[in-house]
């Protein structure tokens, strides 16, 4: 059977050891040697879920798990849980919301590989400490967010990096997301299924993402500028084509 395309999942980012070659390698030796883990370690405590996790859940056609996440003193709805991004992405116009000052931004030269096919070529990433919480008991790390300016029915797409660092596990049969806390408590977090359905309509509906990508050729003397502006939606992209060229040229040459 003919291969027509490939479909990919969101790569690149700081998984995998990070965006540049010296810290891909020295991950890749860390990964590759033997240690021997440490044991007792209370985040090696047994994650599960029963069938006492079904009782509140909503019979769905694979709805994604969706929740809310507390950062910037501010609370996120909205938030993916996508196990399959090797990211934590945060969209601009999330972080316009958040009202967070552009100096918390540090500049970022790597790509993610996966949003609508493309390479996308990110300029800056932040840390902001977020807060996973049950009601009952809550945790709270730092995450590292790359900023993406695209079109996205999502506030937050938490990923891999984010899941290992809270050492969560996600079901989206259970529409539950379950992690410890400093104690050793376990912290269910359910999803929104009202606003994963929501988030998955609008996002059929919604134009494809147009990407924002400033490209400036390196200097000796000065350093690439870093730049994120919003999306102006109301102007479309023209992307010129070698065969529009060649249109433009004969009409220049037309009497």
């Amino acid at each position: 059977m003919p291969v027509l395309g490939e479909v990919h999942t969101i790569a690149g980012g700081f998984s995998g050891g990070g965006h540049t070659a010296s810290q891909r390698k020295k991950y890749a030796r860390g990964v590759n040697s033997i240690e021997e883990r440490i044991s007792g370690n209370q985040w090696e405590s047994d994650l599960v879920f029963t069938r006492v996790d079904l009782q509140d859940v909503v019979p769905h056609d694979n709805d994604p798990v969706v929740i809310s996440v507390v950062t910037a003193g501010r609370k996120v709805h909205k938030v993916l849980v996508d196990q399959g991004s090797s990211a934590d992405v945060m969209f601009w116009s999330t972080f316009n919301k958040l009202r967070l000052s552009p100096d918390l931004l540090r500049p970022y030269t790597g790509c993610l590989y996966g949003f609508a096919d493309n390479q996308v070529e990110l300029r800056h990433y932040l840390e902001l400490r977020s807060t996973f919480s049950d009601g009952a008991a809550s945790r709270t790390e730092n995450i590292r967010y790359l900023v993406v300016n695209a079109n996205s029915t999502y506030n937050i797409l938490l990923g891999r990096p984010a899941l290992n660092r809270l050492n969560a596990v996600a079901s989206t049969r259970h529409m539950k997301m379950k992690l410890l806390d400093l104690s050793g408590t376990v912290i269910v977090i359910k999803s929104d299924q009202e606003e994963a359905r929501k988030c998955y309509e609008n996002s059929l509906k919604t134009k494809r993402g147009v990407f924002m990508v400033f490209e400036r050729p390196p200097s000796a003397d000065t350093a690439m500028e870093v730049e994120v502006e919003p999306l102006n939606e109301a102007t479309p992209t023209v992307r010129a084509t070698p065969e529009a060229d060649t249109h433009a040229e004969e009409r220049q040459d037309a009497p």
